[in-house]
């Protein structure tokens, strides 16, 4: 069987505890879907984590995804937890780096994406939240492009070139 390690980063509320049970709920570890405002999240299980709605720790799960076991690394989003978030890059076969299509690149996003440079960790881009009103796929991609001066692909654009 394969193994990764893929962490899960972002700024503050951009989604990335909710993905993380997501993942996990239809990977089939989780019978159940927890929810920050509930308190409920698997892998939030500090007190004060419960009670502030964010998360403080990094936190790890497993799931299996056909022949692949996937570690799974859920970090903090929060600024003055940058450490706990820098301490698990050295481990990282991915990285998948959360954008809150609301917010766009913060300042903390930028950070991340350049220590996720730094560690040279492959990093996909999940943009999040792109059903809220306002929102425009185009100018969320010009500004990835612009202020992560990167190339990115919009695979929702391009399935027909990954289908097979």
């Amino acid at each position: 069987m394969k193994r990764i390690t893929l962490g899960l980063l972002a700024h503050v509320d951009a989604g990335k505890t909710t993905l993380s049970e997501g993942m996990l709920y239809a990977s089939g570890q989780l019978r159940k879907l927890g929810r920050v405002d509930k308190q409920d999240t698997f892998l939030d299980t500090d007190n004060l984590e419960k009670k502030r709605g964010i998360t403080i720790f990094s936190h790890m799960a497993k799931m299996n995804l056909k022949d692949t076991e996937v570690t799974m690394l859920d970090t903090p989003g929060h600024i003055d937890f940058a450490s706990q978030t820098e301490q698990v890059l050295s481990v990282l076969d991915y990285a998948v780096l959360l954008v809150s299509a609301s917010d766009g690149i913060t300042s903390y996003t930028k950070m991340l994406w350049d220590k996720l440079i730094d560690y040279q960790v492959p990093t996909f881009i999940f943009v999040n939240k792109m059903n809220q009103p306002g929102t425009n796929r185009e100018n969320v991609m010009t500004d990835l492009n612009k202020k992560l001066q990167a190339n990115f692909v919009n695979f929702n654009d391009n399935r027909d070139a990954f289908s097979t």
